[in-house]
């Protein structure tokens, strides 16, 4: 393993500055080594993972506010494959999932959209890949590789000089500088993955270059990590929309992940006092999938025809199969005989999505004798979205698969779905001959998210007695979030009629049990679907555009004495908001039904804010190694932009009485605002060792809410599928309402020995209020908060070989995802075991294995919102709603270092 050396007062006043402002770092580090005495220079050796570790607890150590980070290894050597993995490690800290990966971070029992991501300071613009994802501001980490991050700091407290917009945190993703790396810094990494439920081998390379001239006046890095991964989800989900009855399906989801990530930064230092540096950073990721849904009945048989009205659910000719209901009128035990089975229905989902995000910036920095300048400009913006869905079904009606039955028991007691019965593997030749597309698919929903920025930030040095620095900045921000929707315009002239054998290549696996069924072919689906359509047309009810121009000025003092050590200061935002979309003036429709009443023209609604967030932060030495530490501050997390468009439908346009709902947003909302308190005491023992317990409090208020629902309301448009047609819908709003709290402790051991085995040991305690009015499931619970959360590492290493064990356990929390159909789910307490091998065959080169789930934790999520509440039944009095087999993923690597 490679070590490097540094002096332990250099270290510790670069780290306390880059932590309090990354804009004064080089004057910082000038002064720090002016001012070095014999007495304080220790050598630390920062090696493998005991060296990371250090590193970590040592930013802690000198930094003003409380803050935990990761640091990595070694250039192209982070500590976890998955930036959201390693972010899972630091105490307070959760990580939701979503198809596979990382996707959202929590930060002591709030919601994620309360947890602001920057790179490098400043915003990252991102968006979802499909159109049933969540509008909201938060960062999507799936899409950003570890390969490319030099570390990450976590702020859980505020200070003036960081942006606004995370109550519960602030996440700074650093990225390499090539003047802080030797010339000719290389690496290159290839991996092999293999998951334990999709059964498939996935290729990963990543790599980097970093070059400086001799002078180091000049450098450039560039890097870059691509990979090509399947994942599959198996399992069982419920179902209560086919008219109201009850039935669960066996299905999967398969998923084609291919992530592009290109990172490439310029650096430019003409004298010792100026320098320039220009970073861009463009992130792409394709989510093409496929799913399948074996829908079958627990409480009636399906039975009927078309031609005679009678087809699908609903129908009692047939005796009930239900043994057994819950409070919520959900079967949750069933017996289906063998001498009475019943139909099942096949469905096929075929979509094309992809999201990229692209920043670029500008920086430079002026240092004087007494002050330094910085100023940065740049742009970032992000595109993503479905490019096109199709769906298909099978049923009772056709000439084939209406032969396709099932008997058996459904036991539905628990919190996971039990399924004894007969085998529903099937063939392709068990379909229907020929089949239709379902022609209230064929939407595309490209959002569209971007800001541009310009900052500058002074630092001053001050000789007042205990003031060291002042720090003040202004900052502006242009930024845009667009959503657009285009609907297929079907050319009825044209059969709607596919031969089944041409939409289908090869076999998946759906259920829990592994049921084998014929797999989807993406793109014959998607081009067989496109073949029908005349037109894609511009869904005006579907367009929203928020525009907001954020302007903040902040002023911080830096202070220190023999003992202690802080900051304070205060900052002030300033955000206009104008809302823009149609409204319904009666205007006529166009090629699209849906258009009809929907004002041609577009209309805007402003809002806005403004507000003074201040902050304090002191360090207190009780001994050489004891620390005590204290914050206090306010901050802010803005409306998401679901809660700003002007309005936002669902139900429309389907054959659904009663669920067509529309929300109307308000640009003039408040941010949720946070006032929030720390207090906490570390000990520092040994080389780089750490015991620590702080105690937290956040009173967060102006929770926006939605309005109770009024049933029927005729807004000018009328739904042309109904039958009859009708103009009835269910209406509402959202207002700033409520508050909430949350309280814990965190508690952290980081241990290392001399003989290279070493732990790291962490447990927080979040105890959440949040208002239940907030949630349609009536929970007064944060989304994605877990009241427990705990981490366990043990490592052992030493010149050639390294190994690591990490079991990370959450409590239960709240899974809150897009509209009532798919829900307000409780996710079961869910721990992970990780397990990291290395070996350095030689000084340069590393193989390395990793297994991860090792112990393949099922995901197991229920309804838990009280009987009568306004979700869906099958998500109230804790049915089992969904469960997927937990996989395990084990990863080969090689890194090769230069």
């Amino acid at each position: 393993m490679k070590t490097k050396t540094f002096k332990r007062g250099v270290l510790a006043s670069s780290i306390a500055v880059i932590l309090a402002s990354t804009s004064s770092l080089a004057l910082a580090a000038e002064e720090a080594a002016a001012t070095l005495t014999d007495k304080d220079v220790e050598t630390i050796q920062v090696t493998g993972m005991a060296g990371s570790n250090r590193a970590s607890v040592n930013a802690k150590r000198f930094s003003d506010a409380i803050v935990d980070g990761v640091s990595s290894e070694d250039v192209g050597q982070f500590p976890d494959s998955d930036v959201a993995q390693a972010l899972a490690r630091i105490p307070g800290v959760t990580v939701g999932r979503e198809f596979g990966q990382g996707n959202s971070v929590s930060i002591r029992g709030t919601d994620p959209v309360m947890t602001l991501t920057t790179l490098n300071g400043q915003n990252v613009s991102a968006t979802g890949w499909w159109d049933q994802g969540n509008l909201d501001r938060s960062f999507n980490y799936s899409m950003l590789p570890s390969d490319l991050i030099g570390g990450i700091d976590v702020y859980k407290t505020t200070q003036a000089n960081l942006v606004e917009g995370g109550i519960g945190g602030t996440v700074i993703v650093k990225t390499l500088k090539p003047l802080d790396l030797d010339a000719h810094r290389s690496y290159i990494s290839v991996k092999g993955e293999y998951g334990s439920i999709s059964e498939t081998a996935n290729p990963e390379v990543s790599g980097l270059y970093s070059w400086k001239n001799d002078d180091e006046t000049f450098g450039i890095l560039v890097s870059g990590a691509y990979i090509d991964r399947e994942y599959l989800r198996r399992g069982t989900e419920s179902d209560l929309d086919w008219g109201g009855r009850s039935s669960i399906q066996p299905s999967g989801f398969q998923q084609n992940q291919e992530r592009t990530a290109l990172d490439a930064t310029i650096q430019y230092r003409p004298t010792d006092n100026l320098e320039f540096s220009f970073h861009a950073l463009s992130l792409d990721l394709g989510g093409d999938s496929i799913g399948a849904n074996m829908y079958i009945q627990t409480d009636t048989n399906w039975v009927g025809s078309p031609a005679d009205g009678t087809a699908g659910p609903g129908n009692t000719t047939n005796p009930s199969a239900c043994e057994q209901f819950n409070d919520a009128g959900v079967c949750v035990i069933s017996n289906t005989l063998a001498s009475a089975p019943t139909d099942v229905f096949f469905q096929n989902w075929a979509r094309k999505g992809e999201m990229s995000s692209d920043t670029f910036e500008l920086s430079g920095t002026y240092t004087g004798d007494d002050f330094s300048v910085t100023g940065i400009v740049g742009n970032t913006s992000a595109k993503g979205g479905t490019q096109m869905s199709a769906n298909f079904g099978y049923g009772w009606w056709g000439d084939n698969f209406g032969q396709v039955k099932w008997d058996g028991q459904v036991d539905a007691t628990g919190k996971e779905i039990k399924i004894d019965g007969a085998d529903m593997s099937f063939t392709v030749d068990q379909l229907d001959t020929t089949v239709g597309t379902s022609q209230w698919t064929g939407v595309q929903g490209p959002n569209s998210d971007e800001e541009s920025y310009v900052q500058f930030d002074f630092d001053f040095n001050l000789d007042m007695g205990i003031l060291t620095n002042f720090e003040a900045g202004v900052r502006y921000t242009d930024h845009k979030f667009e959503r657009e929707q285009y609907n297929a315009v079907y050319d009825t002239s044209l059969p709607n009629e596919f031969n089944s054998v041409d939409l289908y290549s090869g076999t998946m696996q759906i259920g829990e049990a592994g049921y084998t069924v014929p797999k989807g072919n993406l793109d014959a689906m998607i081009n067989g679907t496109l073949s029908l359509v005349d037109e894609f047309v511009y869904s005006r009810p579907g367009y929203g555009l928020i525009e907001e121009e954020n302007f903040s000025l902040y002023g911080m003092f830096k202070f220190s004495g023999d003992k202690y050590r802080g900051n304070f200061g205060v900052r002030y935002i300033k955000t206009d908001v104008t809302s823009s979309g149609h409204d319904i003036d009666g205007s006529p429709a166009d090629a699209l039904a849906t258009n009809a009443g929907w004002s041609q023209n577009i209309v805007s609604e402003t809002g806005g804010y403004d507000d003074f967030l201040p902050s304090f932060n002191i360090a207190y030495d009780l001994s050489h190694n004891v620390m005590l530490r204290f914050a206090a501050g306010q901050a802010i997390t803005r409306p998401g932009y679901d809660n700003l468009f002007l309005s936002s439908l669902s139900g429309f346009p389907d054959d659904r009485s009663g669920n067509e709902d529309i929300t109307y947003g308000n640009p003039d909302l408040k941010p949720m605002k946070s006032t929030q308190f720390d207090l906490g005491i570390e000990y520092y023992y040994g080389d780089g060792n750490l015991l620590a317990a702080t105690i937290f409090t956040k009173s967060i208020e102006d929770f926006i809410v939605g309005t109770e629902p009024q049933i029927g309301v005729p807004i000018g448009t009328i739904n042309t599928d109904l039958v009859p047609p009708a103009d009835s819908w269910n209406t509402s709003s959202y207002e700033n309402a409520g508050g909430g709290k949350i309280n814990g402790i965190e508690l952290q051991l980081n241990q290392a020995w001399d003989n290279g085995f070493g732990v790291n040991v962490n447990y927080t305690y979040a105890n959440d209020d949040a208002p239940s009015e907030v949630y349609t499931d009536g929970i007064a619970r944060f989304t994605q908060a877990s009241e427990h959360m705990t981490n366990l590492v043990g490592y052992w290493e030493n010149d050639e070989f390294s190994a690591r064990a990490a079991y990370n356990w959450r409590s239960e929390y709240m899974v809150r995802e897009y509209g009532k159909y798919y829900g307000n789910r409780m996710h079961d307490d869910f721990g992970t075991l990780d397990l990291t091998l290395g070996w350095n065959a030689t000084e340069s080169l590393l193989f390395s294995f990793e297994v991860v789930n090792a112990l393949g934790e099922d995901d197991i999520q229920y309804g838990a919102a009280a009987v009568g509440t306004e979700v869906k039944p099958a998500l109230q009095d804790g049915y089992p709603t969904w469960s997927f087999n937990g996989e395990t993923v084990y990863s080969l690597g090689a890194t090769y270092s230069f």
